[in-house]
């Protein structure tokens, strides 16, 4: 969705004129228990033309690699659970997803200072998963969920 009614909101070009209420007022818009069903929830700036024409942006990890890399992630979610990350249930989440002390730890203190539901609690748990198997990792550890707590940004707070 755009961040606010014209859809220029954090313009490096300063295009956006919305005042803060009405950007308030259309973010709203999403309730909570809507973006509780989301996993992934992160700002995606604009990139101005002369960033466009980098040459670091055409010396990205090629399209195959990715692609061969989520696929061996998916075949150890099959093979471990019998299916996708995305499908476990919240019995299957704890079983699949147990993290360490330190991971536990950031975790709770994160969801308590963002006052996360358990639906969204969850949802970090099964990206975390999914990050570790991305990675060729055997459980979740305290990295892994501290990237999948930044995937849960939103325009809001959760």
């Amino acid at each position: 969705m755009n961040p606010c009614p014209c859809g220029w909101l954090g313009d490096p070009g300063g295009r956006c004129r919305c005042p803060a209420e009405a950007t308030a007022r259309y973010q709203r818009k999403l309730s909570g228990p809507l973006l509780d069903r989301l996993d992934i929830l992160i700002e995606v700036p604009a990139l101005s033309p002369a960033e466009l024409t980098e040459p670091r942006l055409h010396e990205a990890e090629p399209s195959c690699a990715v692609r061969a890399r989520v696929g061996a992630a998916r075949h150890r979610q099959i093979a471990r659970q019998g299916v996708a990350n995305r499908l476990l249930s919240a019995r299957q989440v704890h079983e699949v997803c147990a993290l360490d002390a330190d991971g536990t730890r950031l975790l709770e203190r994160a969801g308590a200072r963002l006052g996360w539901s358990a639906r969204a609690n969850f949802r970090v748990l099964r990206v975390a998963r999914t990050i570790a198997d991305l990675a060729g990792e055997e459980r979740p550890t305290a990295r892994h969920v501290a990237e999948a707590i930044q995937y849960r940004r939103a325009l809001r707070s959760d």
